[in-house]
């Protein structure tokens, strides 16, 4: 979908105004992504919710770049990251846009939604995103260092489903809205002594007054 056709259609695109530091092949790629994104709204696998098509701008992308920002600042040594239920990519395929030194793994078990995926990779001609077409509780013991979640599920749900493959000292990154004490304070006893769970950081989006934030979840045992 081209810019004419955006704009008759009410779709936003705010990307370049809001993160003006981005470089022009980051800005390019992100703007391409979301013009593939638009126009598979109209098919019949939903990626995202049809009610948020106009406004992915905002709260799919650039809320995709504001938690990666939070995590590679916390975390810069990432050499390779998971995306848990990566759906339409959000929030891994833009952290692979951000960081192309970071090897990203986006684990989707809809396999329509994969080949989604790896056309928008492969249009993009991303080198560093690899793809699992499965479940998170199939990949293998040890395997994810780190990863990142967007949506997948609750905070207790989510370190139940891979605490196979995340071995001692790697970590989760769970992005969240406003309640996500809630989620922590919901985490079983038992969960709690084979997991630290910390804030690293918080966020608000360019449009409204609605905070998120980026939880970490560390294997400890």
């Amino acid at each position: 979908m081209n810019n004419q056709e955006q704009e008759a259609s009410g779709v936003c695109w705010r990307i370049d105004e809001w993160f003006p530091d981005l470089s022009p092949d980051q800005k390019s790629k992100l703007k391409s992504y979301h013009g593939t994104l638009v126009s598979s709204a109209k098919g019949v696998t939903q990626l995202v919710s049809s009610k948020t098509i106009a406004f992915s701008d905002a709260l799919h992308f650039a809320d995709s770049i504001l938690a990666s920002r939070i995590i590679f600042s916390k975390q810069s040594n990432i050499a390779s990251l998971f995306d848990f239920g990566s759906g339409a990519g959000f929030p891994g395929l833009i952290f692979g846009i951000l960081y192309p030194s970071v090897k990203v793994t986006l684990v989707e078990h809809d396999l329509k939604k994969i080949e989604f995926l790896k056309s928008v990779v492969t249009s993009l001609n991303l080198q560093n995103i690899e793809f699992e077409g499965r479940s998170v509780e199939t990949l293998s013991d040890g395997s994810v260092q780190f990863a990142i979640t967007r949506g997948f599920s609750n905070i207790s749900k989510t370190i139940m489903a891979a605490r196979k493959c995340i071995p001692k000292g790697g970590a989760l990154f769970h992005l969240k809205g406003e309640e996500w004490g809630i989620e922590l304070a919901d985490i079983p006893s038992q969960l709690c002594s084979m997991w630290s769970p910390a804030l690293v950081g918080e966020y608000k989006l360019p449009i409204g007054n609605f905070k998120f934030a980026v939880i970490r979840t560390e294997k400890i045992s």
